[in-house]
């Protein structure tokens, strides 16, 4: 009956290539497999509805804000991996019998700083690597409990209070700094509990914004924003240390997050049904196109998630990503100063270019992805592991590569380059798969796989500083095999186990058959 009511219309064809499918009960269907659920579920129309632009959209506008949401979340995150070098003091003994040591000096090296009057810790390497990666054990906290909080309530001030929370921290962080290393660490890891919830309320934001087939591009974009925080944020928190001292880097972004704050208060809504200024047309775009694929349960199926395997695909990817990343984000700075002898405002710029690329990358593959789709070109599944597939062995190949090239700088800088910025290919892989398989609970789902995801933070920089105590090249090949091994082998789990469709379970009719 629907399909000859809908057929009838002019327009049934045009409706079909831009909403949703309408989903039959599994209730009416029996108890078939899933793959004839979705075969079925395929050959029906969909309901007509007028197209609403994404250009100055509200959902637009959302990216918009949230990419600068991001950008001042990474830049609290990462303004620290600079300042360190210029908080502590240089005091390591080098064995003597050691061949590869650090690359001589540059000639043309500035020996002459601007500003010293910053004042200097004697933190050993073993206290450094657990200050870097104490911001992830209170980042692993929230990463569940801000996934679960977020569905019931909404993410907008969920989203806000987390990175008002972090501006706040950061604030405090030069005072703690001259109470002890202690609470440096404590700090961190403050901050750390208020970013947790971030992601998992912005995954359960879009979850009832994004339509369907413009999840990449908007994701993307709300998303880059953590590259772009961590281009500017890095050559600018050297700048500061070069002209101000390294105290100034955390009171500039810490007021930057609390402005931003003010912002997303008064301008952003948690549904397109909350918002002021949404226009009719696109309200009823966005609506209509995700009516069949949320769940009206307020329950969750937790056994379900847990027992997911295209869940569990994700995991892995996001682990095996995140050890490359965050190792590259809290260390890239020191091997720039310590291995290649750049100056900390040469430092700054240098460590900024691979999260240039990173972002540049990721805004194109975004939108390659989503036009590769909506043009029925590739499926959603082929495309994320296409682009998951990019993202991860890519980096692996050339982080290897950066590893032999010696004293040669320039080689160095452009192939660390290489590695990070293919890795923005896997924002429109594995990265936002929890919208295709459970829109419904995305919140909780990358709040389980960022869980898993900031174990890396909080090992990763500790391992590697543990494996750099006298800073040789050697010692940093073994640091850049070690992630490159764990790179492929996600890519390779996700390749195997990953899907790009509603899992049974996300599914209204799916419980109700259960039941």
């Amino acid at each position: 009956l629907l399909i000859n009511y809908h057929c009838q219309r002019k327009s049934c064809k045009a409706a079909r290539l831009q909403q949703p499918p309408y989903v039959m009960e599994t209730s009416d269907l029996g108890d078939i497999s899933m793959q004839a659920y979705n075969e079925k579920l395929a050959i029906l129309p969909r309901k007509q509805t007028s197209q609403a632009p994404v250009c100055c959209s509200s959902r637009c506008n959302l990216a918009v804000l949230a990419c600068f949401g991001f950008f001042v979340l990474y830049a609290l995150r990462v303004n620290l991996s600079v300042a360190l070098v210029d908080m502590v003091e240089i005091n390591v003994t080098k064995p003597a019998n050691t061949s590869d040591l650090g690359c001589p000096e540059h000639s043309n090296a500035s020996t002459v700083r601007y500003n010293k009057t910053g004042k200097v810790y004697n933190w050993n390497a073993d206290s450094q690597g657990w200050i870097l990666g104490a911001f992830f054990y209170g980042y692993i906290i929230t990463q569940v409990p801000g996934g679960v909080v977020a569905r019931k309530v909404g993410g907008k001030w969920l989203l806000g209070l987390g990175i008002l929370g972090t501006a706040v921290f950061t604030l405090l962080t030069p005072l703690a700094a001259d109470l002890g290393v202690g609470y440096v660490i404590a700090v961190r890891a403050l901050e750390g509990l208020g970013e947790g919830v971030t992601f998992p309320a912005m995954h359960a934001m879009w979850s009832s914004w994004a339509p369907p087939l413009e999840r990449s591009k908007l994701l993307t974009i709300s998303y880059a924003g953590a590259q772009l925080g961590t281009v500017i944020s890095l050559p600018l928190s050297g700048i500061i240390c070069f002209y101000l001292d390294w105290s100034y880097v955390f009171y500039i972004f810490g007021a930057v997050g609390v402005l931003w704050f003010i912002l997303w208060a008064f301008l952003v809504s948690d549904t397109p049904e909350t918002h002021k200024r949404i226009s009719p047309v696109e309200k009823e775009f966005i609506i209509s196109s995700l009516q069949h694929e949320l769940s009206s349960k307020t329950s969750v199926p937790w056994r379900s998630i847990l027992t997911s395997l295209p869940l569990w695909s994700i995991v892995v990817a996001h682990f095996s990503y995140n050890w490359t990343y965050y190792t590259l984000l809290t260390l890239l700075p020191t091997y720039m100063k310590d291995i290649l002898k750049f100056n900390i405002q040469e430092d700054g710029f240098l460590s900024a270019l691979p999260y240039l690329g990173c972002w540049t990358c990721m805004m194109i593959a975004g939108q390659l992805a989503d036009y590769l789709r909506q043009n029925q070109m590739l499926t959603t599944i082929v495309v994320r592991k296409i682009w998951t597939a990019i993202g991860m062995v890519g980096p692996a190949v050339f982080l290897v590569a950066a590893g032999f090239t010696g004293c040669n700088y320039r080689l160095a800088v452009a192939l660390l380059t290489l590695s990070s910025a293919l890795g923005g290919f896997s924002m429109s892989g594995f990265n936002i798969n929890h919208l295709d398989i459970a829109p419904s609970y995305a919140g909780i789902l990358l709040g389980i796989t960022n869980t898993f995801a900031t174990i890396p933070g909080m090992v990763g920089p500790v391992i590697a500083k543990g494996l750099t105590h006298y800073n040789t090249i050697g010692e940093w090949q073994t640091v850049f095999y070690i992630a490159a091994a764990i790179d492929v082998f996600g890519a390779v789990f996700f390749l195997l186990f990953g899907k790009g469709e509603v899992q049974s379970w996300a599914l209204d009719g799916y419980h109700l058959h259960r039941k």
